[in-house]
């Protein structure tokens, strides 16, 4: 916080997300300091910061994925290589926004009362890439509205 960010962008990463328990801790110190965006595995140390769960998927997704915007009902084919979900009845905190087609599964939760969001695709590889990528998009909005406030 010392360098006054203007928000934080959680990357996509290897691994089994609850092995990362110093930097969830880090995260829990930023939730509604500053705008968030989380991508893969920085969807799933998000969702932990705000004390849902991860479970390791039987199958894992791999390669190309439907995934469908709850707010426009539009599906997406999104490139994916995970193979932990955030477990959507563990959701506390925000808003489950995006599914997985195929099962149901967790792809993004929105905490719009912190100015934070995630996903578990890569957006910039969607078809149509997200209309834009409204996702980055809604990002750079949530930056300038701290930053102005």
């Amino acid at each position: 916080m010392a360098l006054s960010p203007n928000g934080v962008m959680l990357s996509d990463g290897p691994g089994d997300p609850k092995e990362n328990s110093s930097i969830v801790k880090e995260i829990e110190k930023l939730v509604g300091k500053v705008p968030m965006f989380g991508v893969g595995l920085g969807h799933q140390l998000l969702a932990l910061a705000f004390g849902a769960e991860t479970t390791k998927m039987k199958y894992g997704h791999r390669g190309g994925q439907p995934v469908k915007y709850l707010e426009s009902g539009r599906v997406y084919i999104s490139t994916q290589n995970h193979g932990y979900e955030v477990a959507i009845p563990s959701v506390k905190v925000g808003n489950v926004n995006f599914v997985n087609a195929n099962d149901g599964s967790c792809e993004g939760i929105d905490y719009p009362d912190y100015k934070a969001f995630s996903v578990q695709f890569n957006p910039e590889s969607c078809s149509a890439a997200l209309e834009a990528n409204i996702l980055y998009e809604k990002f750079l909005k949530n930056m300038e509205e701290k930053r102005n406030a």
